[in-house]
């Protein structure tokens, strides 16, 4: 790895923390042994341990040894956008899926009492839109944006950053193919969009709920 930079440093030691190779409350090899090893100036490896404590997966003491944490338990979301490929062992779809599910579904509950008269009325037109689209991709860009309205009426910060992210992750790509048992069901997004704009919280999460699922 010789002039090896900053950020390789850092991808080469998630890596190795994600898979278990240095486990929680293990420490990291000093800087010097991590420059030593990797080839890398003393700065590109200290950038990168910042770069694995902004992310949860380390703490650095000062005069300490550098100890891994237990990122499942401390690590946050953007630990999913960070990666293009999980380590052997890890699933991310089924989890990333099923967390698509239950904070879309919560959010449909929460835009029917919250949304206004023009979100309610263009989630109708969007639905309409949809099932009278006959190409699945083009139906996937309707679908995108009619969610895109829900998350925005439910008002909700922390639903929409968190969909932000699952959205965004490389390995589950939400394309048409993926959610088109979804796409297929004009009525069940119909259904779903006359639940918010009737203000009916209890249906459309049961609506969106079972919408949502078919997918996971």
């Amino acid at each position: 790895m010789t002039g090896t930079t900053s950020s390789r440093i850092h991808e080469h030691l998630r890596a190795d923390i994600l898979a278990g190779v240095y486990g929680p409350g293990d420490a990291l090899p000093s800087e010097r042994r991590l420059s030593d090893d990797l080839g890398a100036g003393r700065h590109a490896v200290r950038e990168a341990l910042k770069r694995l404590q902004q992310s949860g997966l380390v703490r650095i003491s000062q005069g300490g040894a550098t100890r891994v944490r237990d990122w499942r338990r401390q690590g946050g979301l953007d630990l999913l956008i960070e990666l293009d490929e999980l380590p052997a062992g890890l699933e991310i779809e089924r989890p990333v899926m099923e967390m698509r599910a239950s904070v879309g579904a919560d959010a449909a509950r929460r835009c029917a009492t919250r949304a206004n008269a023009v979100v309610r009325a263009e989630l109708e037109a969007r639905a309409e839109m949809l099932a009278a689209e006959a190409d699945l991709d083009a139906r996937n860009a309707i679908y995108e944006a009619f969610w895109d309205l829900v998350v925005e009426g439910a008002d909700n910060l922390a639903y929409r950053l968190a969909l932000n992210t699952l959205v965004s992750r490389k390995a589950v790509r939400l394309d048409g193919a993926r959610v088109e048992a979804e796409l297929r069901d004009g009525p069940a997004v119909r259904a779903l969009a006359a639940a918010i704009a009737a203000g009916d919280e209890d249906g459309a999460h049961a609506h969106a709920r079972e919408l949502l699922e078919r997918s996971v």
